[in-house]
């Protein structure tokens, strides 16, 4: 059978000559058709729309990240609302387990209270004087000096071991002997020169003697007492002379046949008080001599201790309190 020259049936069109006789530039079954190009070529447009060649295989990544902050903001939003509905969960329970508290102990309160008794009643009777203070200050302690100052006053008794205790006196770090003591009513006859007129003419009432003594130098103190401390301050005034040394007790003759010696005159309230140094050898004390100077300076001093603690004493003893 033959088909004529290898063209086709449908006349002598050409090549380019379709049966629907759509124009020379239609192409056969697998040329360009109604929507593009062909099954095996580039399409240029699709059924929905004018998209690019480019963009056909592409993901759309604007609208997935949309969505899927869509998708996170509902669940932070169920987050929160489920944190909010569990904090208010707890606390609803917590409001009521005080409230439950408080009522158990409203109860246990009120039931020990039911037990305990009732106070008793507090007096209505406020007719009672309030305590009162005085408004006088007190009176000051009474002045320890007053006491020696005036003979009636200075009521403690006194004796040469009074006035001078014990068998030894240390000062610092100076240890002294004791040797004799005395006591007299005669006041001229203990004393040389102008002293003895001098305690008598001021009413001496007696005068009191110790001797102590340390390498080779020996102190005799005398105390003389007079009705009041004017009086003794006027013996002192005009005082001169000495007292005469009291020997004896393991202290030998000083003072006696030449030899110069160191007197000394003082006064503390209505006591008087003398002292008279040298040495046991026949040697003279000079300015210059601190040895003799520190002997009768140390028992001059211990003489005015003891009779400031005689008022010290006095004076604790009229205010009811233990003397120091």
């Amino acid at each position: 059978m033959s088909f004529g020259h290898g063209g086709p049936q449908w006349g002598s069109g050409g090549q380019n000559q379709d049966p629907y006789g759509q124009g020379p530039n239609s192409q056969g079954q697998f040329g360009q058709n109604q929507y593009g190009q062909g099954q095996y070529g580039q399409q240029s447009f699709d059924a929905f729309g004018s998209r690019s060649d480019s963009d056909a295989g592409t993901p759309d990544w604007a609208a997935l990240a949309d969505a899927s902050a869509a998708r996170a903001r509902r669940r932070r939003w169920l987050m929160i609302g489920g944190g909010a509905l569990a904090t208010a969960l707890v606390a609803g329970a917590v409001a009521t387990a005080i409230v439950s508290s408080n009522k158990d102990s409203d109860n246990s309160a009120s039931d020990k209270s039911s037990s305990l008794p009732a106070p008793p009643e507090l007096p209505t009777d406020t007719s009672q004087p309030e305590p009162s203070f005085s408004s006088v200050a007190p009176l000051p302690p009474p002045n320890p000096k007053d006491f020696i100052s005036e003979r009636k006053k200075d009521t403690l008794p006194l004796s040469a071991e009074s006035l001078f205790p014990g068998k030894k006196l240390t000062m610092g770090d100076r240890v002294y002997d004791k040797g004799a003591t005395s006591r007299t009513g005669n006041c001229g006859s203990v004393t040389k020169g102008a002293l003895g007129s001098v305690l008598e003419k001021n009413g001496c009432d007696q005068v009191f003697r110790a001797t102590y003594s340390k390498d080779g130098i020996a102190v005799t103190i005398g105390v003389a007492t007079f009705e009041n401390e004017a009086k003794a301050k006027k013996a002192v005034e005009q005082a001169s002379g000495s007292v005469v040394p009291l020997t004896g007790s393991g202290v030998p003759s000083f003072c006696k046949g030449g030899p110069v010696c160191r007197s000394t005159f003082n006064s503390y309230g209505r006591y008087f008080y003398a002292t008279v140094t040298g040495y046991t050898k026949a040697k003279s004390v000079t300015k210059g001599d601190t040895a003799a100077y520190q002997t009768g300076d140390d028992l001059g001093e211990f003489t005015f201790r003891q009779i400031r603690r005689r008022g010290e004493a006095q004076a604790s003893a009229a205010a009811g309190a233990p003397a120091q």
